[in-house]
């Protein structure tokens, strides 16, 4: 599969394509296999892969694309240190078919696009700590950022 490896280039693609989304998981092939995700809280399968929404909204209203795709990179970065080291960030395409107890889309028809490479995170990371405003990421672990 192939890897995204600048933060321009996945925003291209996200400017280009529309509709995607990313997923932190140990990849597309052991996800495609299972072909639904977990609640974590209660353990329910949902009936489809979960994801978060790449495409820029409307509301964005002409600010950089990089920057919304560093927000919603930066949002779930923190997984890999609290669920599993093998979690990885990938891009796919498919169609939502509803939506997971997090208000998550649960996607279906999942085709890969690509890995997210080490460094785009880190990129986003940047990107995010000099907005001017406190911004930190979704955590459940009950610790403040």
């Amino acid at each position: 599969m192939p890897v995204f490896s600048s933060l321009d280039a996945l925003g291209d693609l996200v400017t280009r394509r529309g509709r995607l989304y990313v997923r932190w998981s140990r990849g597309p092939e052991v996800d495609l296999q299972r072909g639904s995700s977990m609640d974590d809280l209660t353990g329910t399968a949902m009936p489809r892969l979960s994801a978060s929404p790449l495409a820029v909204e409307g509301w964005w209203d002409g600010r950089p694309v990089r920057v919304w795709v560093a927000r919603r990179l930066y949002d779930y970065s923190h997984l890999p240190r609290l669920k599993d080291a093998r979690t990885r960030p990938w891009v796919l395409s498919g169609d939502e078919l509803g939506r997971g107890p997090d208000n998550e889309p649960l996607v279906r028809g999942v085709s890969p696009l690509g890995w997210i490479a080490d460094q785009v995170i880190a990129e986003a990371h940047e990107i995010v700590t000099r907005q001017p405003g406190r911004w930190g990421p979704i955590r459940r672990d009950g610790t403040a950022p």
